[in-house]
């Protein structure tokens, strides 16, 4: 009966039975209480857990792959300890691996491939962007969805196996995928893994494995020194290109590799787009430089892929001779010589030499020092809670820089930034410099109204720059009608402004194709009242600009003259304005006003009636004449304002009655 079948772990996880076994760790199907909902759960091997720097590095490499979030990754929710049970919370796959799906399908179609290898690179691709590199890539880590996708799997166990990897019978199944810098234990990178990826493909395009041997070592070895077949010698109906792209990312030498996954990105596309793309590389520039002398046949205990001179070959148009063991019986054995011996002698130096070097590196990594220590992620935690995470309280020291930058990532007051980075190896007491966030970067948007596009393109270019912002323009079809902003003009702006604007952002322009003009023909207003007018100008598109009310003998309110002739053509939005009679009649008055009797000669006579600014009598009289007739006109009783040099004379001002 297994142990953790119906236990709970960290009150929240409740086991339900077990699903798969690996080197490292049993998986089981979990419920959390917490969310309602069914998770994977993986637990270390009793006698893994018992290490306390295996789980401590264990913990810490597997909190920095929490932090992946890809289509094409097994999502990690949680890494925690239960007691003395060191587990990782996963998304539960409904699928198989890809090497049960490869069992049962046997060999795999080129466009079938083509559609898992694009999605193995694309989550590569983020891991690598995030500085994770996987180092276990094989079908057995890869999962196959019931809707087609796949998913990479196992991102904290892979990280954790290379830095202690022995290729014994249990890591068979990675060792036929691995890269020659990892068996020669050198320092490995995101090569590393397009190198396994590539073998995955090799193996999904052709059916096999490029390399088979009867131990590790042998299969290690065979990495080391040998050229597999190219595929199409297997399987003539592969694609060259496809060929091509398969034997680049398998390359030994990882310079000659496809530097990145984005690239092996680019040729998978363009080839997936046109099998026939003409790739800038061919097979003879993927060979390795010649030597002086052949590379002769090891024997490794039943490898059956090595060859003896390294070719490659893009078409079946002529047999090559093909790698196979060497049998006693195949031609009769040559008669024993010296230089045949020392050749035979330096070989099996040179298979024991290998075979020293691969163990010599792997041991060197199993006896890494204890008193070094992996620098775990304190990204979007506190000052406060980075000092109290596991891993760092008692380990590492927190310094907070003085400086704070801008994240779009982390909020504000939490970690954006640290030094050393996380997975990075520290002696204790290591200072951990930490930069806190400062939220954001925004900026706000400036006012562009009434400039012409190329003149808004220009003002926005520093917030272009600097946000990365882009600029919707529309096409002219899109432009909009308005009465007072010119043609081409920008009316407005989304977003509006001084709104906000954050990196990345979209400015859509919204630009005037000027009035949308119309002829219309004038109605006749004169006759009308006022208030009827107003009704009229509105339906007819027009605009009233104003009224000026004048005396007449027509009855008041009533409009008596228009500014636009009745009948006339106009246009939409034009303005008309009109008179509009008072009701009262105007009435012609006459009187005499006595002219000032003083020292001075002359006079300058002004009269005003009512409130009217202007005088209806102005002139410069002779005192000498002693009296001035002056005629002026209005309508019921009016103020009669009489000014001599500017000054009013209180005596003769007074009202009259014009009736």
């Amino acid at each position: 009966m297994d142990p953790y079948i119906g236990k709970m772990l960290d009150n929240r996880y409740e086991i339900l039975e077990r699903i798969g076994t690996g080197g490292m760790a049993v998986v089981y199907k979990a419920k959390c209480h917490r969310l309602n909902r069914l998770v994977a759960v993986k637990i270390l091997k009793a006698d893994l857990a018992q290490d306390e720097d295996f789980r401590r590095r264990f913990n810490a490499e597997s909190q920095a792959v929490a932090q992946l979030s890809h289509p094409n990754i097994v999502s990690v929710y949680d890494v925690s300890r239960g007691g003395d049970t060191e587990y990782i919370v996963m998304e539960l796959i409904d699928g198989i691996t890809l090497k049960q799906y490869m069992e049962k399908r046997g060999q795999l179609n080129w466009r079938e491939s083509l559609h898992f290898i694009t999605q193995i690179m694309r989550g590569l691709s983020h891991a690598h962007s995030r500085g994770i590199i996987h180092r276990d890539i094989k079908p057995q880590n890869i999962m196959v969805l019931r809707d087609g996708s796949v998913k990479v799997a196992d991102f904290g166990i892979a990280c954790l196996e290379n830095s202690a990897q022995t290729l014994t019978q249990e890591a068979l199944g990675s060792v036929h995928y691995i890269s020659p810098e990892q068996a020669r234990g050198d320092r490995t990178d995101a090569r590393s893994d397009i190198y396994s990826a590539g073998v995955v493909l090799y193996e999904m395009l052709t059916g096999r494995l490029p390399f088979e041997g009867d131990s590790a070592v042998s299969v290690a070895i065979q990495h080391l020194s040998s050229i597999p077949l190219a595929p199409r010698e297997i399987n003539k109906d592969i694609p060259e290109q496809l060929e091509l792209i398969c034997m680049k990312a398998m390359t030994a030498a990882p310079e000659k590799r496809y530097p990145s996954a984005d690239t092996m990105i680019v040729d998978l596309e363009a080839f997936r787009k046109n099998p026939g793309v003409s790739l800038d590389f061919e097979l003879s520039d993927l060979r390795p430089e010649e030597t002086d002398e052949p590379t002769q046949l090891l024997r490794t205990g039943g490898a059956r892929t090595a060859v003896t001179t390294p070719h490659y070959r893009t078409t079946p148009a002529r047999e090559q001779p093909r790698c196979r063991d060497y049998e006693e019986d195949d031609e009769p054995a040559p008669k024993p010589n010296w230089k045949r011996t020392t050749l035979l002698v330096v070989a099996g130096l040179l298979a024991v030499a290998l075979a020293v070097t691969l163990l010599s590196s792997i041991l060197k990594s199993v006896n890494t020092p204890v008193d070094q220590y992996v620098v775990k992620s304190v990204l979007g935690l506190t000052v406060e809670q980075a000092q109290e995470l596991e891993g760092i309280k008692g380990v590492f020291e927190i310094k907070v820089a003085d400086e704070r930058v801008f994240s779009d990532t982390y909020p504000v007051d939490t970690i954006a930034k640290q030094n050393p980075a996380e997975n990075d190896i520290r002696k204790p007491n290591t200072v951990i410099e930490v930069w806190l966030s400062a939220g954001e970067d925004t900026g706000k948007m400036i006012d562009v109204t009434g400039m012409t596009i190329a003149q808004a393109d220009r003002a926005l270019s520093n917030l272009k720059e600097k946000y990365k912002l882009t600029i919707d323009i529309p096409d002219e079809s899109e432009y909009q009608f308005h009465n007072t902003m010119e043609a081409g003009h920008i009316i407005s702006t989304i977003p509006a402004k001084e709104e906000e604007l954050k990196k990345g952002d979209t400015i859509t322009l919204v630009v005037s194709k000027g009035k949308d003009i119309k002829e219309i023909q004038v109605p006749k207003f004169v006759g009308m009242s006022y208030d009827q007018a107003l009704k009229q100008v509105e339906n007819a598109g027009l605009i009233c600009l104003g009224a000026d009310t004048v005396d007449s003998d027509r009855p008041g309110g009533e409009i008596i003259w228009q500014s636009l002739n009745a009948y006339s053509t106009a246009k939409e939005g034009d303005g008309i304005s009109f008179k509009v009679s008072s009701g009262l009649s105007t009435v012609r008055r006459e009187f005499t006003v006595e002219l000032p009797q003083d020292d001075r000669t002359t006079v300058e006579l002004t009269v005003y009636v009512g409130n009217e600014a202007e005088p209806q009598f102005s002139a410069t009289l002779n005192c000498s004449d002693e009296v001035a007739a002056v005629t002026v006109t209005g309508s019921g009783n009016q103020f009669i304002k009489v000014c001599f040099d500017g000054i009013m004379d209180q005596n003769q001002s007074y009202y009259l009655q014009f009736n």
